[in-house]
């Protein structure tokens, strides 16, 4: 015996319609693990076994007189699925930052670490331009007496329009650089 007549009773027949439907919604919410905590996806299969089984009762065994319309049920799947795309963000955003977090202390910085604050006011180092810079050559070790001398590595064509490397000479800018910075003007030579 089939209680739906949507001409007879659309009411009745949507209701028992959407009452299906969100007892599908929470029973698939309860079974895939989108980000809901166990407890709450056992609570999802109660809850939506129960609206399918009252669905079921409405649909196929109810013979008339009274019965009752819950419109709240239909809330219940809606927060329910934000909930769990709520669940299921945030899960991903803790999964990214738990590897930036690896990341950073792979490469030996702590962002929790307490920093110093900044003081415009602190003594800072002058600048010496005859310290070494990060990045710049290092002038080749003379081989010890009765060591092996290795064979030597091919070396790369310099830049067109550089010179090549000289040990013992500061790096000089290359002319094609536009960050390089400027050389100053040289005095003329006395014609000899």
């Amino acid at each position: 015996m089939n209680n739906l007549d949507f001409s007879a009773e659309p009411l009745f027949s949507w209701y028992v319609v959407l009452l299906a439907l969100s007892g599908i919604i929470m029973l698939v919410l309860g079974a895939v693990s989108g980000g809901l905590k166990v407890g709450l996806r056992i609570l999802n299969v109660i809850i939506g076994l129960g609206f399918l089984g009252y669905a079921y009762y409405l649909a196929f065994v109810f013979e008339g007189g009274t019965y009752y319309i819950f419109f709240k049920v239909f809330i219940l799947p809606v927060a329910m699925i934000v909930y769990s795309v709520k669940a299921i963000t945030e899960r991903s955003n803790a999964k990214q930052q738990a590897a930036a977090q690896a990341a950073a202390q792979a490469a030996g910085f702590n962002p929790n670490a307490p920093q110093a604050p900044y003081n415009p006011n602190a003594p800072q180092a002058p600048f010496n331009p005859n310290a070494p810079q990060p990045g710049a050559p290092v002038p080749p070790v003379p081989p010890q007496a009765g060591a092996p001398v290795p064979p030597a590595a091919p070396q790369a064509a310099p830049a067109q329009g550089a010179a090549p490397y000289q040990p013992g000479l500061p790096p000089q800018p290359v002319a094609d650089n536009p960050y390089a910075q400027p050389t100053p003007p040289q005095p003329p030579h006395p014609a000899g």
